[in-house]
């Protein structure tokens, strides 16, 4: 079942925020006149006590989840080798401008994202779903993909064989190999299976949307298959793996903790 957190997050803000309120400028007041005659105790009733104490805690979290970070977790291998099944990410919302919880409403534009950018998403086809993938294709750009090769605006994006992918969920893929590949001023590994039959085609980026692939390239549902994000659908960029945990060992990969995403 989806549980919309930031909706959950909005309501008990509001909801502690009014009784808080209540409390300081009417009950509070009330309750110590009535404690100054002996008609009454100063002390608040329990309920009242939770909400004053964790008003601000959730306004808090609210705040920074809304307009400065919010963790997610990689639920899946097509970002392998730079993501894996398991990493806990951080994403910096506050780059791509402030918008509003729930609605989603830019208030405030701050920058966009750059080509080579790893960014998580509202998924077009079903905006209750997060994807993460890198942005290959900005606004206006025209992309091609033929086979293992990636073409933006006539130019070729260049990409150097490292040798046999044998990290982590490699098991699970057909013949990886492991290639090094620049997008703009990103320089980041990609995987390719040069076997396995991939979409091709061309696609031309309409303003205010972008065109995604993941770096597991024959491994990813990304824009090949269901085409561009807008704009309003994203929802940061992702810049560390703040914890891991292997779902095939049963233990977290040490080493992936505090990586920056590249």
């Amino acid at each position: 079942m989806h549980v919309n957190f930031s909706l959950l997050l909005v309501v008990l803000t509001l909801a502690t925020g009014v009784v808080w309120a209540l409390d300081k400028w009417l009950w509070e007041p009330r309750r110590r006149e009535a404690a100054e005659t002996g008609k009454g105790r100063s002390h608040p009733p329990m309920g009242v006590e939770f909400c004053r104490s964790f008003f601000p805690v959730i306004l808090v979290v609210l705040l920074l989840r809304s307009f400065v970070i919010e963790p997610f977790r990689i639920p899946s291998g097509s970002m392998m080798p730079t993501l894996l099944d398991g990493d806990f990410i951080v994403v910096n919302k506050f780059d791509y401008g402030l918008r509003l919880p729930v609605v989603h409403t830019k208030v405030l534009g701050v920058g966009e994202p750059q080509r080579g950018d790893v960014v998580v998403f509202r998924w077009p086809k079903d905006p209750s779903k997060d994807f993460i993938k890198r942005v290959v294709g900005l606004p206006g750009d025209t992309v091609t993909v033929h086979g293992n090769e990636l073409i933006v605006n006539g130019k070729r994006i260049p990409h150097h064989y490292l040798g046999p992918y044998l990290g982590p969920g490699s098991s699970s893929l057909f013949n990886p190999g492991l290639y090094r590949e620049t997008l703009g001023s990103h320089t980041h590994d990609i995987l390719l299976m040069k076997q396995v039959p991939v979409p091709n085609g061309t696609y031309h980026v309409p303003r205010g949307h972008y065109f995604v692939m993941g770096d597991n390239r024959d491994d990813s549902d990304d824009s090949r298959m269901w085409g561009f994000v807008p704009e309003r659908n994203l929802v940061g960029r992702a810049f560390l793996i703040w914890m891991n945990w292997d779902p095939q060992r049963m233990h977290p990969l040490w080493g992936r903790i505090g990586e920056v995403i590249h």
